[in-house]
């Protein structure tokens, strides 16, 4: 086989046929029809072969038999052959990947998922806190000592949030970030207690109702990294103690 010929019949195997299949295809698209002799004289197919293979791209709908003597086989139009390979293929990646799903749906229903979750780099950080406060229903507190850390995507869902009559708390040591949220509609500001001051670590700071948290630090290069739990027992505690400690971190 010619390199080209070759390369061809590796992405047949991809697309589901037998090298064996590939190789009579092609064949037959050279041949336009043939006899299981005309095909081995051309193909790397036993003629013996032929047969068997040829029945199997029947079966496939790629192409025809002739039952004469001897038997004849011609291809399909190669738009035709084109389409059902394809439809071929879709159907057997649907099949795989509902089996996939169903299995990951039943095994999501008998584990029981992780309390504590951790979230490197600051874009995957800003998500996790726009989804947080999406999620809330009757309370937040945000808090950053650093303005950079306000998101035009978190002042949205603020306002948002705010306007949906969530109670919306924002706090911070940095007086431009408190001013910053002060001019959001609905969101209230506080500063933290000072002895806090001396906090050049700290990044941000969101709880959502009484079951929602999210608390990440900036190392020295910049990098935030994140822990976060939501509707957990661990979120619930944590929450609790925050606040009983009035030790906001911001």
């Amino acid at each position: 086989m010619t390199p080209d010929e070759n390369e061809a019949v590796e992405a047949f195997e991809r697309l589901g046929l037998t090298s064996y299949q590939a190789k009579v295809f092609i064949a037959l698209q050279q041949l336009g029809s043939g006899t299981a002799r005309d095909v081995a004289r051309i193909a790397d197919v036993p003629r013996s072969q032929v047969y068997s293979v040829a029945e199997s791209l029947a079966d496939r709908g790629l192409l025809e038999i002739q039952q004469s003597s001897p038997i004849r086989y011609r291809p399909v139009d190669l738009e035709e052959a084109r389409n059902t390979v394809r439809d071929r293929f879709e159907r057997e990646q649907d099949r795989a990947f509902d089996y996939v799903e169903e299995v990951r749906r039943e095994s999501a229903g008998e584990e029981t998922q992780e309390d504590i979750w951790t979230v490197r780099g600051r874009d995957r950080v800003d998500g996790r806190v726009v989804d947080l406060l999406s999620s809330a229903e009757s309370r937040i507190v945000f808090g950053t000592r650093l303005p950079e850390l306000v998101t035009e995507s978190i002042e949205r869902t603020l306002e948002r949030k705010a306007s949906a009559d969530v109670s919306v708390l924002g706090v911070s040591k940095t007086a431009a970030v408190r001013e910053g949220l002060a001019s959001l509609e609905g969101v209230r500001t506080d500063a933290p207690p000072s002895h806090h001051e001396s906090d050049h670590r700290s990044g941000r700071i969101v709880i959502v109702d009484d079951d929602g948290i999210l608390l990440s630090v900036v190392d020295d290069d910049g990098t935030e990294t994140a822990i976060w739990s939501s509707g957990s027992l661990f979120a619930s505690v944590l929450i609790q103690l925050i606040e009983s400690s009035s030790e906001t971190p911001a």
